[in-house]
């Protein structure tokens, strides 16, 4: 008797955990590690000609899939941050980046990725940079001011924010669970957030003409504001590394999570910690993504070394292109990290908003495999609620299409999304469909192009009131059509004007 017992609580416990690991396999935990002002032609195994080792993506993309054709929201960082995280274009709510101390960019009708995965049972965490605003209180306006890029500039002291109660509006108010970070590497306040307060209280002022530390390449870009006695911008990477690997440890294999992982790298500044300077052939920017690549792949370990990688999503993407120093660092060290695309960060130009993306998914993804279907980040939502059978509410991810028809191998005859729309600032507007790319303006640019570089990459200026171009055949985005396909123009400029005015781009 004794032994039948034994053996059926031994039944009931072999049966009690293989629910449980139904039921995991069933919710897969989700890592999304999100580079910053990263180059499509930054990542080695999708530039023969890169400068740059880039080891662990090349590996993460032997053992998943490679998008060469996907686009974030903006080609500026929190309209995209935003959109990755809500599957809606991020012109619906507004254009620019959230400013030193500015309100959140969202608003109470968003439903957010992380808010979507809790209704699921999943545990949700953000580290890193947020940059989607927060609520601030203040004593009184800005009293600070300091002249800066030829200009006069505002900027609140310390004295200036109310700092006694809990920051709201931020990462715990939109979903996640756990935030960790420094909100922005280059934006005051310059002091570490845990969640909703501040470990510590900035009480110094950053002083941007003497930061107390040298800066690789280009500039510090640093903001005026207040900042922690000390603050060291090196520390920056290595504490939220440290951070992501440490939350990964304390995860439970039978519990699903979602991490985000919001790098401040390879963003201005340029400052790769010692041990990686000269690890590339393309001068500091090269070391500081050859960390970055070093960074991702702490993740990977620690993903790894918990036993977690085999139910682990992990997407590598970026929220937009690389920035203007990209231009002289071509031209110096032959390395391009636009890679064939014309233009960089905040451009409608092609490199403005082309980015790496790679998705690895164990015995789901088939390893190694590339697709040149057109995507875009705010795809990334209703792909992961198919994934994790989590209901979207109706009016929720509006402009999302579910990429897991793709991620199983499908092929479309003309493409999944009907038509992707590019956009930075208010003005200039581009609709991708299929093989056309339609700008509303007689250029995408934003980020002035040196001439020397034109002439190096054989670019010329057009005169057309729009422009239109067989991204096919022309990706580099120099053989203008507009004239030839006035058909064409109209239909692309329907939709566009179409998805501006209804509210939403999927097909219902």
């Amino acid at each position: 008797m004794k032994i039948l017992n034994k053996k059926l609580k031994l039944l009931t416990t072999l049966l009690v955990l293989a629910a449980i690991a139904q039921t995991y396999a069933q919710k897969p935990n989700i890592v999304i590690i999100y580079a910053d002002d990263m180059g499509y032609g930054d990542l080695q195994c999708q530039n023969e000609n890169s400068k740059i080792p880039t080891p662990h993506l090349n590996q993460l993309a032997a053992e998943g899939m490679r998008f060469t054709d996907a686009h974030s929201s903006s080609g500026i960082c929190s309209p995209s941050r935003y959109a990755l995280l809500t599957g809606t274009y991020h012109w619906r709510r507004q254009h620019g980046i959230v400013n030193s101390f500015g309100p959140p960019f969202f608003d109470e009708s968003d439903v957010t990725l992380p808010e979507l995965l809790k209704t699921n049972g999943y545990k949700t965490a953000a580290i890193g940079k947020w940059h989607l605003g927060w609520n601030w209180k203040f004593n009184n306006e800005s009293s600070g001011e300091v002249f800066q890029w030829n200009k006069k500039r505002k900027f609140y002291k310390p004295e200036d924010i109310d700092w006694s109660d809990p920051l709201t509006g931020g990462p715990l108010d939109h979903g996640f669970d756990y935030y960790f970070g420094d909100g922005t590497i280059n934006f005051p306040p310059y002091a570490w957030v845990e969640n909703d307060k501040f470990i510590e209280l900035p009480k110094a002022v950053m002083d941007v003409h003497n930061v107390g530390f040298d800066v690789n390449e280009g500039e510090w870009e640093f903001r005026p504001g207040p900042k922690v006695n000390g603050w060291n911008p090196y520390e920056v990477l290595p504490t939220l590394t440290k951070k992501t690997v440490e939350y990964i440890n304390q995860q439970e294999v039978d519990k699903p999570f979602f991490l985000y992982f919001a790098l401040p790298s390879p963003h201005a500044p340029i400052i790769p910690n010692k041990e990686f300077i000269g690890k590339s052939e393309a001068g500091p920017y090269g070391d500081y993504m050859f960390q970055t690549d070093w960074v991702a792949g702490q993740v990977l370990s620690a993903l790894k070394e918990k036993g977690l990688d085999k139910n682990t999503i992990v997407i590598f993407t970026a929220d937009n292109g690389s920035e203007k120093y990209a231009f002289e660092r071509a031209e110096k060290y032959e390395h391009f990290s636009m890679g064939e695309f014309r233009g960089l960060k905040r451009d409608v130009w092609e490199g403005g908003h082309h980015i790496p993306f790679i998705i690895k998914w164990p015995n789901e993804i088939k390893a190694g495999t590339v697709s040149n279907e057109v995507i875009s980040q705010i795809d990334i939502m209703a792909t992961l609620a198919i994934i994790t059978n989590t209901t979207l509410p109706h009016q929720a991810a509006p402009d999302s299409y579910n990429l897991l028809p793709l991620l199983k191998g499908k092929k479309y005859k003309n493409s999944l999304r009907e038509a992707t729309v590019h956009n930075t600032y208010n003005g200039i507007w581009g609709l991708r469909k299929g093989n056309w790319l339609y700008i509303n303006k007689s250029s995408g640019e934003h980020t002035k192009m040196p001439d020397s570089f034109k002439k190096l990459r054989n670019y010329t200026d057009f005169d057309t009131p729009g422009l239109l171009f067989d991204m096919r055949t022309d990706a580099g985005q120099r053989n203008n059509i507009f004239e030839e396909h006035p058909d064409v123009i109209q239909e692309m400029a329907t939709i566009l004007e179409t998805y501006r005015k209804q509210g939403y781009s999927v097909k219902r």
